[in-house]
Parts: C-alpha cells; structure tokens; sequence
C-alpha cells in the first residue's frame, strides 16, 4: 500500500508514533481495565493524564508560572467572542486588531459585538500576500488588547517578528503556528490554538493566559465563556474532550523526546525551504507570498496553467500525496507541513512536482 501523506490544513497529520501508542492503550490504559474514552474525568486515572499533559506542555513552551493553561471546548472561533467579553470592562472599550487574512478577518467581526474594534493595519490591500509594517500600525493608548493572527492558515502568511505593543497585552490566535519553534510566552497577554493543526485531534482549544488578564468578564458573560470558570475548575467545570485532552498530551511528550521545540524548529526549517527553493527554481510554479512573510506551516503554490490543477491533483493522489487542493477563496494548491508531516513527505512531494513540471513543459 503505497503510504499516504496527509498535507491537509486541519484537520491534520498526527505523528504515527502518537497514533500506535494510542492504538496500544485503546482498550486499557495503564492496566486500567478501561479505555481512556471511558474514564470519569474526576477520576484518579483521568486527573493523572491531565496533569502530565498540562506540565508537559508548560515545558515545551516555557510557560511562566503567572500563565494559566486551559484546555477549552469550541474550537479557536470560540475565543474570537470569548476575549472581548473577557478583556473589555464594559461594551464602550476598544481593541485594536490587525487583519492579515481570513481568521483575522473572522476575530474582527465577531469582537465587533462586544466594543469598539479599531483595524490598526491590514494587508487587504495586497490580496493578504504579506505584513504590514510595524512602523506603520496606528496602535491606541486607551485599547484593552492588541490583537493578530500570527500564521494565517489560508494565505500562507505568517509574521517573522512579535509586535511590541508595550503595556497593552498582546493577544494571539496561534492556531497553525504553535509548537512549531519556540516562542517568549512572557510577551503575549493570551496565546490560543484549536488543536487540529499542531497539537491534535479537532475538539479541543488551549488558552495561555496571564494571570492579570482573568476576573473581569463583562456583565452577562455566560458561565463557559468566562475563563475565571474554566481557571478556578481546572479546565473541568463541566466534561472536557478527555481523548482529545489525552492525544494531546501524547503529542507534547513525543515532541520533548524529539528535542523539544528547538528540534522542531530546525526542521520545520529545512521543510519549508526545501519546499520554496522547488517552487522558486521553476518556472511551472510560483508562491503568491511575500518572500520575507512566507509561512513555515502552510504553504500555497499556484501552476503556470490552472487547467492543469486537476491533473496535477490526481497525479499526487497516486503518490500518496492528498489535500493538496488550495482553499476556495485562494485557488492553486496549498501544502501544510506541521510537526507531524515528515521530512519524506516533503521530499516525495518536490519529486512529483518536478516530474509533473517536466511532462507538462
């Protein structure tokens, strides 16, 4: 069976040394007697896989002590609502957001609802290719938060530095981009991911917050939309996603055995600029993205002809190589090489491109 690789945007690849683990306590975890899909989430058993998850994470990433770490329902979209009501005192405050593609645009509308959003730069102009320079960005004194979208996972774009947003918390939907390389977590007020990308299965949410950022949710904010419930509940007011909870965990620890986050970097690295270099020495293929904003993660290509898109898409199925078809608002083709999707991967895919480019020539 020819082995398959997996370049979907999310959900996506889970490591294979994850998924036979998996495999192994499916039925009995730990000499349980019972599947961890079975387990009380108050359990003793249970307690003990949350708790290694959680620590393990807080290792990989460095996290401060003064950081929560909370492991949420409903998806990165949820947060889209869930920092405003949770950063604004009242729905006269303001926030400053910065639009570099479409989770951007989806966070702006929807904490449009809660207060006054006030879009400080945007790359809208250029069809999402790049970043809008720093130097450039109308940042306001009185706003609660700063926030962006560091990696968009649509457009292929990604910020090759942390704005420095002094005083004002900096908030970040690190959705495709987490765990890819490390990160000073002590210069964001917030960093959230949905997990389907980088951490695992869809279904669970992490939330990095700082400690001065919890208590102060506006009036009428719904029970589970209030992180001090989720703080003062261990992430257990009411079931979490316990699978998805303990994937997770086997992901964090299978990246601390590789090396950690360094590790992962230098070869997350080296994927992405072989994929480029194949795409940049040819001219059957080009990127739309910026040279210095080209995301690591995810990475759309177009052909010289799009009436070969088909062709092309059917010729790397064969291979093994599937969900290569771009978003519908980009068109082309779009790879996502997170964590999980190996160096072989990558590899088997620039050879099919080149043998494709030379009989379509």
């Amino acid at each position: 069976m020819t082995e398959i690789y997996n370049f979907s945007a999310g959900p996506a690849m889970l490591p294979s040394d994850v998924l036979h683990h998996a495999q192994k306590e499916m039925i009995d975890w730990n000499g349980s007697g019972m599947s961890v899909m079975e387990m009380s989430h108050r359990g003793k058993e249970y307690l003990s896989i949350a708790a290694k998850a959680e620590q393990d994470l807080r290792t990989l990433m460095a996290i401060p002590d003064n950081y929560k770490v909370l492991f949420l329902q409903g998806g990165a979209s949820s947060q889209f609502s869930m920092i405003p009501m949770n950063l604004f005192d009242n729905k006269g405050d303001s926030a400053d957001y910065i639009n570099t593609g479409a989770w951007s645009k989806k966070a702006i509308a929807e904490a449009k609802k809660y207060g006054n959003i006030n879009v400080v730069a945007s790359s809208e102009d250029n069809n999402f290719t790049s970043v809008p320079s720093f130097a450039d960005w109308t940042l306001n004194k009185n706003a609660k938060y700063v926030h962006y979208t560091p990696n968009e996972t649509i457009g292929g774009v990604e910020f090759n530095f942390i704005p420095d947003t002094g005083d004002i918390p900096l908030i970040a939907d690190m959705s495709s981009t987490i765990l890819s390389r490390p990160i000073d977590v002590s210069k964001f007020g917030m960093i959230y991911a949905g997990a389907q990308k980088n951490i695992g299965p869809a279904g669970l949410t992490i939330v990095i917050i700082r400690d001065d950022l919890i208590g102060s949710a506006i009036d009428g904010t719904p029970a589970m939309f209030d992180y001090t419930t989720h703080v003062k509940n261990d992430s257990m007011y009411n079931t979490p996603p316990t699978y998805g909870w303990y994937l997770a965990g086997l992901v964090f620890k299978y990246l601390l055995d590789k090396g950690g986050l360094e590790a992962m970097a230098k070869i997350n690295e080296r994927k992405a600029n072989k994929l480029y270099e194949a795409i940049d020495s040819s001219d059957f293929y080009s990127s739309p993205v910026d040279l210095q904003y080209r995301s690591w993660m995810n990475i759309p290509f177009t052909l010289k002809d799009a009436n070969l898109d088909a062709d092309f898409l059917s010729g790397a199925a064969e291979r093994g190589l599937v969900t290569l078809k771009g978003h519908r608002s980009v068109g082309g083709m779009r790879a996502s090489i997170y964590n999980a999707m190996p160096e072989a991967g990558v590899d088997t895919l620039i050879s099919f491109m080149q043998e494709f480019a030379t009989q379509n020539a």
